[in-house]
Parts: structure tokens; sequence; C-alpha cells
């Protein structure tokens, strides 16, 4: 599962992918305008520009903004940065694997089969999603899921509400 700080560092790095190249945000607004606790997300930025994903200036006209096109930085490298390895369990990861106490046969162990699918899945939709294209989903809604007609993602839409 996404933890608080991935989703609220996705939410920054999505703002700041909407600020005009060369141009600085104000923590204080990201925050605001994305519902983030200040604090954190000092916090988060602070490890996304030692990652080299944002620049920060101090000063007059100061605040951050992205250290490279936002069609160059894939969500799924921004997830890892902030949460690990997008596996759901150890066994299951690519970068840190780590035998389950309890297998007996990995090869054959169910449970880190299904879970190498998912990390799989959800590899293939990350790292192929730039934070271009998620700011331009969120700009335009569910609508624009790729496939999805307007009465699928109105229905997709009414799900997410009774989940």
């Amino acid at each position: 599962m996404l933890t608080k700080k991935a989703k609220y560092g996705l939410k920054a790095m999505a703002y700041l992918a909407g600020v005009q190249h060369g141009q600085t945000a104000l923590v204080a607004d990201i925050a605001t305008n994305n519902q983030i606790p200040k604090k954190f997300l000092d916090a988060i930025l602070s490890e996304l520009r030692n990652a080299g994903y944002v620049h920060s200036k101090k000063g007059k006209g100061g605040g951050y903004m992205l250290a490279r096109p936002p069609a160059e930085i894939s969500v799924g490298n921004l997830v890892r940065t902030l949460d690990g390895p997008l596996a759901p369990i150890q066994c299951a990861s690519r970068r840190l694997y780590r035998r389950c106490e309890d297998c007996v046969d990995e090869t054959h162990c169910a449970v880190r089969l299904v879970m190498m699918e998912a990390r799989d899945a959800i590899s293939r939709v990350l790292d192929n999603t730039s934070l271009d294209q998620m700011r331009a989903l969120g700009e335009g809604g569910l609508k624009l899921l790729d496939g999805v007609s307007s009465e699928a993602a109105d229905s997709a839409a009414m799900d997410m509400a009774k989940a």
C-alpha cells in the first residue's frame, strides 16, 4: 500500500509539474493546495531534492522546482524513492529480496508467485507513467484512462465511491 509520504510526494510533484518552467513554488502554497501538512512536506521535498528530482532556491523568489522535465520523471521511481520497493512482500522484491523464514519451497509458493505478478503489474503501470502523464490524468479525471469510455469511467467512479 502506498504510504502517505509517497502519496503526498506524488501530489507535490504533480503540482510542481504544473509550475511554469524556471519558476518556483513555495512549500506553503504546495501544502495548502494539496492539503499536505507543511512540516511533513518539507521533509518529503528534502528527500526528493537529495534524490535529484527537485531543486530548491532560497530567498526572494525561492521555493521548489522540478530538476528535469516532468515527461522524464517516472512515477515508479518517485514511489521507490519515497517508499522503497513496489513488491508487496520481500520475497517478491527485485531490489530488496529476502527469503521468507517460513517458506519451504519458494519456487512453488502460491503467495510469492501471486505477489510477484502483483509487483509486475504495479511496476508496469507506474514505470510507464511519467509525472507529466499523471498530472494530465488528474486534470482530465477518470475519463482519460486509456480505453475507458465515459460510461465505464462513470461506472468506475461509482464503484470507487462504494468501496
